[in-house]
C-alpha cells in the first residue's frame, strides 16, 4: 500500500454488493420464520398495531422474531426502532 492510496477517497459499494447483502437479509429472515406457528404473522401485525396506538412508526421499523430453544422454551424478541422525541 503506497502513501497516495492511503488519502484516495474510498469508493461506495456497487449495486451489485448492496443488492447481495439485502438479498442475504431477506434470506435469513424468510428462514426464521419457515419454523414459525401460523399465528405468527397476525400476532406480529397485531403488535404493530398495538404500538401504532401510541408512536406513529413504520412496519420496517419493528422486528419480531420467535426463538424456540427446545420443545418447552420458546422466547418471543420484539425490537421497535422509536422515532426521536422532537
Amino acid at each position: 500500500m503506497s502513501l497516495l492510496d492511503y488519502f484516495r477517497a474510498k469508493k461506495e459499494p456497487t449495486t451489485a454488493v448492496t443488492a447481495k447483502e439485502r438479498l442475504q437479509i431477506i434470506v435469513a429472515h424468510q428462514r426464521g420464520e419457515r419454523d414459525a406457528p401460523d399465528y405468527f404473522p397476525a400476532m406480529k401485525q397485531e403488535i404493530i398495531e398495538v404500538i401504532r396506538k401510541y408512536v406513529q412508526i413504520d412496519s420496517d421499523q419493528v422486528s419480531v422474531q420467535l426463538d424456540q430453544n427446545d420443545d418447552k422454551l420458546s422466547v418471543l424478541e420484539l425490537n421497535v426502532t422509536l422515532p426521536e422525541k422532537p
